[in-house]
């Protein structure tokens, strides 16, 4: 079953009076209910901006986005608020964690902005700290923790409203490749744990850990592979291939 359906997304900005960009140009997509799904690209592909669009923070020139069959340019912003709240963890490169706030802090802000309890939000951050092992890190500020720390206090405040859906926006970028595995461990082991995640990445690497990677080029999508019974190798080598063939297009 599709918890995101994309019809005939277009996505056009305006440079000046007369000059308009396309970014995403008519794409249909669709993203079922457990699926991992990495968005790949190059620069300027519309993989942040098709991502941005799918997730509400961004609506379609022309299109239709379905949220579990329902329209979403017909939800008022209060609405969208609710959806992002209930349905949606995000997870971004720069991290953007407050540099003031603790650890714990920066964890329950979902939760404080959505007026939960004290008592809840406390149990709920020990718990999605203890999840990741970094209940030891709740009461550091950022700047005592190392990045893999801070990254997964990124993915613990993704978690903490039990979201349906994982976004991860470039989510390894700034990481080494320690760290780099360990995040991607944890995001398949939410996979297998039957959450959905949508992914952008621009790593081949990276996209192998995903069910299914998608292409962008100019706008468009420009191709697809599925993981199925595939090794990780053999599906990290069929996204090199992809990569290769489209950039040489």
């Amino acid at each position: 079953m599709s918890i995101i359906e994309g019809k005939k997304i277009t996505k056009k900005y305006q440079i000046d009076l007369r000059t308009y960009v396309d970014a995403i140009n008519g794409i249909d997509i669709n993203i079922e209910n457990g699926e991992f799904i990495c968005i790949m690209g190059p620069s300027g592909s519309g993989k942040s901006t098709l991502l941005n669009i799918l997730t509400t923070i961004d609506l379609p020139t022309k299109g239709k986005i379905l949220i579990d069959q329902q329209n979403i340019r017909k939800f008022s912003e209060n609405q969208l608020c609710k959806f992002r709240y209930r349905y949606l963890g995000f997870v971004f490169q720069d991290l953007n964690l407050l540099k003031d706030y603790s650890i714990y802090e920066n964890i329950s802000i979902p939760l404080t902005m959505a007026g939960v309890k004290r008592s809840k939000i406390k149990l709920k951050v020990e718990e999605v700290a203890d999840r990741l092992g970094i209940m030891n890190l709740l009461y550091k500020k950022p700047s005592q923790c190392s990045g893999g720390q801070l990254q997964r206090v990124a993915i613990a405040r993704a978690l903490i409203t039990d979201p349906r859906l994982i976004v991860a926006d470039e989510p390894t970028g700034n990481l080494d490749a320690n760290t780099t595995d360990e995040v991607l461990a944890l995001f398949q082991k939410f996979y297998q744990a039957g959450n959905t995640i949508v992914m952008v990445s621009h790593d081949c690497y990276v996209a192998s850990f995903a069910s299914r990677v998608i292409y962008l080029k100019d706008g468009l999508l420009e191709g697809e592979v599925k993981r199925g019974n595939t090794t990780q190798k053999e599906f990290f080598d069929q996204i090199v291939v992809m990569n290769a063939e489209e950039l040489n297009k």
